[in-house]
């Protein structure tokens, strides 16, 4: 019997240390995410593939919280169904140890709160954008004071592709004398 730890963190701002540091030091394996969405189906998310082709009966895969394997309600129940099928008992810290039956409901629960809350946060963005978009074409700035929408422009378009055209450069050489990347620099030669 191993105990195996599954650790996710959406962002790449973000770590999995706190998750790391709540579930302590006792894992035979930690299998990681990091900078992955919970609305990634479960068995697409390179971690918890590994995890699955890992585990074995007897196994328990702990984890923080039941958002962490996932933001879709579905998605969620039927990974855990597979697991418990397969023998392998899943922890959610502060919940225990999930069984068939009234422990399948628990999760059934908490997983569709976790899928109201990604909504939610989509609901919150477009929001968001939705005035900034308002108050840029209003006083030619977001209501964060930024003159554009998304990331700013690195470099003016017009003049990377006018200067690589003139010296008849590569993506790499214009890349270098921009101090851009080369998919910015082909992104801007694309438009």
């Amino acid at each position: 019997m191993s105990r195996l730890y599954y650790l996710r963190c959406s962002s790449a701002d973000s770590s999995v240390e706190s998750q790391r540091k709540a579930l302590g030091s006792n894992a035979d394996r930690e299998f990681v995410d990091e900078g992955v969405s919970g609305a990634i189906r479960a068995e697409d998310r390179p971690g918890f593939a590994a995890l699955l082709a890992y585990a074995r009966e007897g196994d328990v895969i702990s984890v923080y919280a039941i958002d962490r394997l996932g933001r879709d309600a579905i998605d969620v129940q039927t990974t855990i169904r597979k697991l418990i099928d397969k023998g392998v008992t899943v922890d959610v810290l502060g919940l225990g140890p999930i069984g068939k039956g009234v422990g399948e409901l628990i999760v059934a629960v908490l997983a569709q709160v976790a899928d109201m809350e990604r909504q939610r946060i989509k609901e919150r963005c477009d929001a968001g954008r939705v005035v900034a978009r308002a108050s840029l074409a209003a006083t030619g700035k977001t209501h964060r004071g930024k003159v554009s929408l998304g990331r700013p422009m690195a470099n003016d378009p017009a003049a990377v592709l006018a200067w690589r055209k003139d010296n008849a450069a590569s993506i790499a050489v214009t890349a270098r004398h921009f101090n851009l990347s080369a998919a910015t620099v082909k992104r801007y030669c694309a438009i």
